[in-house]
């Protein structure tokens, strides 16, 4: 009986990597991703707790407590059916490339290049924006529970924000050069810390709140609870910068995608578990922020001290020590966003410089024999992701522009694979296989990935206004520049270079060794089955 297990394992990594080669691409990676670890995975790029914790002053100090609740509902139903639009896809095409492959994959070939350029950069560069300020928003949660714990007689300089984040990056960048089986244990605790602290934080603040103290319903659903404090917005705009936070927090669905070659069954598994942690994170993101609100006082006195409204409405109800213990585990859970967002991004990268989408004729597109690992896509990374960081050291202004890529960057190369798949769902040189995860050419998938695009491009909108008027230069929100321009630049890169060597997503089926050469240089008796399979299929 004990050897039904890897037996089982064993044939369904090779069924897997029949379908890798039938897309055009050699078996690279180990496959060492259960069901619980990329389930475990989905819902920790998102970070429920963290993230509502770092950008939950956002809709209640710019829209009101309703602005909160009303919200974050709206955006996760709309999220809903982008996560399942791209489940779809990536149900399709489960490789580490994720949509940037797909959006390739699913235009003519005359396109194939430039929209795999396109949708590259603002992949990889939305996903490096997204590590670097989730690290910087951790170095700064750490400092504002240091505030909390002095009793707010504590000054914090740029420096030290700047110094931890740097050096958290760097112990990121380090635990992602583990070996794959090592990284799917380590990840497979991760959701059970993310959604066991926000339902400990839920049951403590209701239990420590008096009942008089407790808000009524108006405040947190109703008219009472519409406060704009935009100073010059219209109160429907400031009530729709509520969507700020939802969006923050469920983007990146796509991740799951990158580390498809490292998951078992992964046309089944890496759909599955972007749709389990869209769905999971939107209730139970909804639960936990209108018990925040009912639980949070004054209004008036947020955000307090530490900046932080979320962490003062717990030290409020919790006294300072609870809220600081809770709080350790909140920032543990941003932890886990970094680890597993620089896992995603370096996946990206190496399948970009795998397909020559890099002037580095494929140097990070290696995988490192010992750990079966793209080490120097991760270093690549974890470098380029502190250089924001360090911008802030100069000019704040310029660090947050470039961190507001994250969201509109890569919403927008979500729904470029969304709007080709239906474009030219009929093109003679388009060849869309539905994965098991599908919703059809009926009604149902056309309406879900209809919505999903109008959705995306209206948050869009959003995005692109000042949160506070009168607009100086300190307040002005650079996201619309920031990304038009990546989108411009990477233009530019191509008419003058890159279109001489990039030529979209390329098969490396030709780089396979022969079984003979690989039962020569390992024991491994997986990989030497995995090199027969693929062989046989080429």
């Amino acid at each position: 009986m004990g050897f039904e297990e890897p037996t089982h394992s064993r044939t369904s990594s090779n069924n897997d990597d029949k379908e890798l080669v039938a897309l055009g691409y050699k078996p690279s990676f180990k496959r060492e991703f259960s069901n619980i670890a990329t389930i475990s995975f989905a819902f920790s790029i998102m970070g429920l707790c963290s993230s509502v914790a770092t950008t939950f002053n956002t809709p209640l100090l710019l829209g009101g407590p309703a602005s909160v609740t009303w919200c974050w509902i709206l955006g996760a139903s709309m999220c809903f059916t982008l996560g399942s639009s791209i489940a779809e896809i990536v149900s399709a095409f489960p490789t580490c490339g994720g949509l940037y492959t797909a959006s390739a994959q699913l235009s003519p070939k005359r396109y194939r290049a430039k929209v795999g350029w396109v949708v590259g950069w603002l992949n990889i560069l939305g996903q490096i924006a997204g590590v670097s300020s989730t690290e910087f928003g951790l170095s700064n949660m750490i400092w504002a529970a240091v505030v909390v714990g002095k009793g707010g007689d504590y000054e914090v300089t740029q420096a030290q924000v700047v110094g931890l984040f740097a050096g958290l990056l760097v112990i990121h960048g380090i635990l992602n050069s583990l070996a794959t089986r090592q990284l799917a244990h380590l990840t497979t605790g991760f959701v059970f810390v993310n959604l066991g602290t926000t339902l400990l934080i839920i049951i403590v603040l209701l239990a420590t709140t008096p009942r008089a103290e407790i808000h009524a319903a108006s405040y947190v659903f109703g008219s009472a609870g519409v406060v704009n404090q935009t100073g010059g917005w219209n109160t429907g705009l400031a009530f729709l910068f509520g969507l700020l936070s939802v969006q923050w927090t469920m983007t990146d669905y796509d991740a799951t995608a990158h580390i498809s070659e490292e998951v078992r069954r992964a046309a089944y598994a890496a759909p599955s578990a972007i749709f389990i942690a869209v769905i999971g994170t939107g209730l139970i993101g909804w639960l936990l922020n209108i018990v925040i609100v009912l639980c949070s006082g004054p209004l008036e006195n947020l955000p307090g001290p530490s900046g932080s409204a979320f962490l003062e409405i717990m030290c409020l109800r919790m006294g300072k020590t609870g809220a600081l213990i809770l709080w350790t585990f909140v920032c543990l859970t941003a932890f886990f966003v970094v680890q597993t967002a620089l896992q995603a991004v370096s996946r990206t990268t190496y399948a970009f410089s795998r397909d020559k989408g890099f002037p580095d004729r494929g140097f990070f597109g290696h995988i490192n024999p010992k750990t079966h690992t793209p080490i120097r896509s991760i270093w690549l990374c974890t470098f380029v992701s502190i250089l924001p960081g360090l911008l802030d050291l100069a000019s704040p202004i310029a660090a947050n522009a470039v961190f507001s890529l994250t969201a509109m960057a890569l919403d927008l190369s979500y729904i470029i694979p969304i709007f080709l798949r239906r474009l030219f769902q009929n093109h003679p040189e388009v060849q869309f296989k539905p994965g098991p995860f599908y919703m059809g050419d009926g009604l149902l998938g056309r309406i879900c990935n209809t919505t999903s695009i109008i959705w995306t491009l209206f948050v869009c909108i959003i995005f692109s206004f000042p949160t506070y008027r009168p607009v100086t230069k300190d307040n002005m929100n650079y996201a619309s520049v920031i990304t038009i321009g990546v989108m411009i630049l990477s233009g530019l890169w191509w008419i003058l270079g890159a279109h001489k060597y990039y030529h979209g997503p390329q098969s490396n089926i030709h780089e396979l060794a022969s079984v003979q050469d690989i039962a020569a240089s390992t024991t491994d008796t997986e990989d030497i089955k995995n090199a027969e399979v693929a062989v046989a299929l080429v």
